[in-house]
């Protein structure tokens, strides 16, 4: 283990502290917004992507507590499982819901007309539940490669969770690894880059679409970016380096500890993807700053809309709207 393991606490606590308020936020804003007639589908995948940040911050004291014993696991074994089987659910559930936002952007702004007049909220429902049922069904092999050939119990080794394997457990372990990082990863990562290429690409050559519209198209392309490569890739290349060298790394869990870092990127997505999320984030945020910003709040509040108002264009003339079509 390359980082100290204090240090790790850290940078657990950190990514605990500064994700959870907002991505509670967040939740609060999407759940608002579902709840009105006809929701599009971006809220309801983006809603998913909360519940799925917010049930890895969750599980992070579990993984703060381990890092604090040095990684020696003093909790029952099924803690271990069931903690491990949830927050690497939760990093996979991330990987295919941002493919599916970025799909939705994508047709959003190059079928502005047909996308309107096509889109149905059931849609975000069955693509949600398709990034769950993936990601949960391919971590299964959490919970079972801590209970197949299991010898912490037999021997007097450091009881650990999900880290000293045997033999047999690596054989079954490695392959799926690849694999998660091949579907898991891979594919949804090339999707999205594709999707952003050219939703970028549209919003910057169009003449109609305003600077603030082509700064928040920006933005959500270098997080959505930042976070499969900052955050997902070293956790995947060590499933790579795993298969290839026949052992788990051992700075797979710096990897898995970068991973976590996404709960508190995510809220920056969320801010450029959504308009409901940025008033709610500046809600929050006037009221951390005391009465004297009421008078701020109400300035920056009639930019925005005045700004809205000269940017946007009409659904008959088929540009996207203020919000990349959807609010």
């Amino acid at each position: 283990m390359i980082m100290p393991s204090s240090l790790i606490v850290v940078f657990y606590i950190i990514i605990f502290v500064t994700g959870l308020p907002a991505n509670l936020v967040a939740l609060w804003a999407f759940l608002k917004r579902v709840r009105q007639p006809h929701p599009a589908p971006i809220h309801i995948l983006l809603l998913n992507l909360t519940l799925a940040d917010l049930l890895l911050l969750l599980l992070l004291p579990f993984k703060i507590i381990e890092a604090a014993s040095d990684f020696h696991w003093y909790l029952p074994e099924v803690v271990c499982a069931t903690v491990g089987f949830g927050f690497y659910s939760s990093i996979y559930c991330t990987t295919w819901l941002l493919a599916a936002i970025s799909i939705e952007r994508y047709l959003g702004v190059a079928f502005p007309v047909q996308y309107k007049l096509s889109r149905r909220p059931v849609y975000g429902v069955v693509a949600a539940l398709v990034a769950w049922i993936t990601s949960f069904g391919h971590c299964t092999i959490v919970i079972i490669v801590q209970y197949f050939n299991s010898t912490q119990k037999a021997t007097n080794i450091e009881v650990t969770c999900y880290r000293n394997f045997t033999q047999e457990q690596l054989e079954v372990v490695l392959p799926v690894r690849l694999e998660l990082c091949l579907v898991l990863f891979f594919i949804p990562m090339v999707i999205t880059i594709f999707c952003y290429w050219r939703f970028v690409w549209i919003m910057l050559t169009q003449p109609h679409v305003g600077a603030q519209r082509r700064r928040r198209a920006v933005g959500l392309a270098i997080v959505t970016l930042l976070n499969f490569l900052v955050c997902f890739g070293p956790y995947n290349i060590s499933h790579l380096v795993g298969f290839y060298t026949k052992e788990s790394p051992k700075w797979r869990v710096e990897a898995v500890v970068i991973s976590a870092l996404n709960a508190s990127l995510d809220p920056l997505l969320f801010y450029f993807s959504s308009s409901t999320a940025r008033r709610a984030f500046e809600k929050r945020l006037q009221v951390l700053q005391g009465p004297g910003s009421s008078l701020l709040g109400l300035r920056d509040r009639g930019s925005v809309e005045v700004t809205n108002r000269v940017g946007g264009l009409s659904q008959v003339e088929g540009a996207p709207s203020s919000d990349f079509t959807t609010d």
